[in-house]
């Protein structure tokens, strides 16, 4: 199986946070696959969602020094290939022998990234609540950076799911000089009062868990994070989901109506997520990026979201899943309305939200033909 191996860019200069803040400098990790044109005109930039990292394909390898640096990384060096493989590599739709694909971890993130884990190189110290709070379009001036400094010149395509296809819409509207394409898929133009809800839940969670400190532990507030992540994990799926893979199962089947550790086989999955997440993901980090998320409006101070969808001018797919809770189809159409020229596409899927992480092959049959004729403009 293909290695991939993660780098670390660091800023020469300060940055600028939407919010006015400024840092020296900043790092962003960030992954590729495949070779840059002459020209720099043949990359592909896909975005990772919520707990995502730069590891879009092949297993991840990390040096030493960067797992000295980054101790979470640890925790995603498990042998199994990018959350994306499955849709990156040579004959694959986004094909490594003919397009150059990059995948950065986010602004605000815990896998290399400057975020609320990281040390200020002024201090020493850990930023923790003292980090800028970071906004979607923060993340995609960081990947800016990056992709001026490996010398892109053009993005064939920006695509990603959820989170990551919020920073999708935004390069459309950011950079429109330098996207020839988007695929936005199982997202939001702006973060809907359901969303928010449950980020607020999944907040709560974390602000109620006495380990906390405000935000300046130095041992993780496991129950407020595994407690957030169960709220995730329930809207990321779907019922049908659900009933098929747990149905009303115990972890024993001794007919024990009384036995209160004999929870359903949903209760043990959801507790197994929540501790999973403690390994290894930053509490605060998570904080930062969910309030990112119900932040996101692509048309504040544009005139409004129909103005600024209206600007897009970069050639659309938007991709919705029809059992998705969290992005109902009916947004992804919304936003295909509103983007002139744009294509809507629907993946059928029992997995809900999810679907776009695991259908690999339907996006293929959709993605495909839309890059073909991507490429071309």
């Amino acid at each position: 199986m293909e290695k991939s191996t993660t780098k670390l860019f660091r800023s020469k200069s300060s940055f600028a946070f939407q919010s006015g803040e400024e840092l020296p400098e900043i790092t962003i990790a960030y992954e590729t696959h495949g070779s840059l044109s002459p020209s720099g005109d043949n990359a592909i930039l896909v975005c990772h969602a919520l707990t995502g990292n730069a590891n879009a394909a092949g297993v991840a390898r990390y040096s030493d020094d960067l797992l000295e640096e980054v101790p979470l990384l640890r925790a995603t060096a498990n042998g199994k290939p990018g959350w994306w493989d499955g849709m990156i590599g040579p004959g694959k739709v986004f094909d490594t022998d003919r397009y150059f694909v990059i995948c950065s971890n986010i602004l605000g993130s815990c896998y290399g990234s400057s975020g609320p884990a990281s040390r200020n190189p002024l201090n020493g110290e850990s930023y923790r609540m003292r980090f800028p709070q970071t906004t979607v379009r923060d993340m995609i001036a960081a990947q800016k950076l990056l992709l001026d400094y490996l010398g892109v010149t053009r993005l064939v395509t920006v695509s990603g799911g959820s989170l990551g296809g919020m920073q999708v819409l935004e390069w459309a509207i950011m950079f429109p000089g330098r996207v020839a394409s988007i695929i936005p898929i199982a997202t939001a133009a702006q973060h809907s009062a359901w969303c928010i809800g449950l980020n607020h839940l999944a907040r709560e969670a974390i602000y109620q868990d006495d380990a906390w400190l405000e935000g300046n532990y130095n041992k993780q507030p496991a129950r407020g994070l595994q407690l957030a992540r169960k709220v995730g994990m329930i809207s990321y799926r779907s019922d049908v989901d659900f009933n098929e893979k747990f149905g009303r199962q115990r972890l024993s089947d001794n007919g024990s109506l009384s036995e209160y550790e004999n929870i359903f086989q949903v209760e043990s999955y959801l507790n197994y997520q929540g501790k999973k997440l403690v390994q290894r993901f930053d509490a605060n980090s998570f904080l930062y990026l969910s309030h990112a998320m119900d932040w996101h409006d692509v048309g504040k101070d544009r005139g409004g979201l129909e103005a600024a969808l209206a600007s897009v001018r970069a050639k659309t797919l938007c991709i919705g899943i029809d059992s998705d809770v969290l992005y109902p189809a009916h947004e992804q159409r919304s936003i295909a309305e509103r983007i002139p020229g744009a294509q809507y596409a629907e993946i059928e899927s029992r997995y809900g939200h999810d679907a776009f992480l695991i259908e690999f092959e339907q996006m293929a049959q959709i993605i495909g033909p839309f890059l073909r004729k991507a490429e071309q403009l």
